[in-house]
């Protein structure tokens, strides 16, 4: 579904990713793991539109994305989490879910100024498509909560049911289970499971070695900048490189 070919990233004299490559199969979870400051959210940037590609490209269903923007990535079926939480906390659950509904909506001005009755169907839609989306969840009776009164677990979860309300075929996630506690991660990976379970890719990006082992089909390791290995959990969990990197050379060989 996704190939990326041989990308590079330089921040002045700092190369941040380094000739990297890896493809990921549709209706896959294929997470990203390596070191700190190993490049991973750099390649997530770039693969998303955030940052521009130095140099490679990057192709969706055969079709080059490479440095293609945000917002014309989501119409193309991409979207993505952030590391930190980017919820707007003075809304409520509800609104920020229907934020995720915003490239189907008629954006006319005109319309909106006098609530045209095309603009009233669509909030009514969507509304009802985002409880519907938050009751997959259980979190519909918190539908009209502000989002700074509730739990970071629970935003997380929202974060990424705002993510599927684009509808995408791939979701990028950047370290979904940061800060949970077991129970939070759980969760949250259960609701990754179910998300590719109606058919959306996942691409992770995770410090959490045991909830990456657990929910991934496959797993690509970086480290510098560079891929370091790549394969299935049991693999990479195998793998002395791997080791090294995480661990140090001492505890190999």
């Amino acid at each position: 579904m996704l190939q990326v070919n041989n990308i590079s990233k330089s921040f002045g004299g700092v190369k941040a990713v380094d000739d990297f490559s890896f493809e990921v199969k549709k209706g896959t979870i294929h997470s990203i793991i390596g070191p700190n400051g190993a490049g991973k959210t750099t390649m997530v940037n770039m693969i998303t539109g955030v940052y521009k590609v130095d140099r490679g490209t990057i192709f969706l269903d055969g079709g080059d994305i490479t440095n293609i923007k945000t917002d014309r990535l989501v119409h193309r079926g991409v979207c993505r989490t952030f590391q930190h939480l980017e919820i707007c906390g003075n809304m409520s659950v509800i609104e920020n879910i229907m934020l995720g509904f915003d490239k189907y909506m008629d954006k006319s001005i005109l319309k909106s100024c006098f609530r045209a009755k095309s603009i009233l169907e669509d909030e009514e839609r969507f509304y009802e498509r985002g409880l519907h989306l938050l009751d997959l969840i259980g979190l519909k009776n918190l539908a009209h909560c502000e989002a700074k009164n509730l739990s970071y677990g629970v935003l997380k979860k929202i974060e990424i049911i705002r993510a599927l309300a684009t509808t995408p075929e791939l979701l990028l996630l950047d370290e979904p289970v940061a800060g949970l506690n077991p129970k939070e991660t759980a969760e949250v990976s259960e609701l990754i499971k179910t998300v590719v379970a109606d058919e959306v890719t996942v691409i992770l990006v995770e410090h959490d070695m045991k909830m990456v082992m657990d929910i991934s089909d496959y797993i690509t390791v970086m480290n510098f900048g560079k891929k370091l290995a790549e394969g299935t959990p049991k693999e990479i969990v195998n793998s002395e490189d791997v080791i090294r990197a995480y661990l140090g050379s001492g505890v190999v060989g």
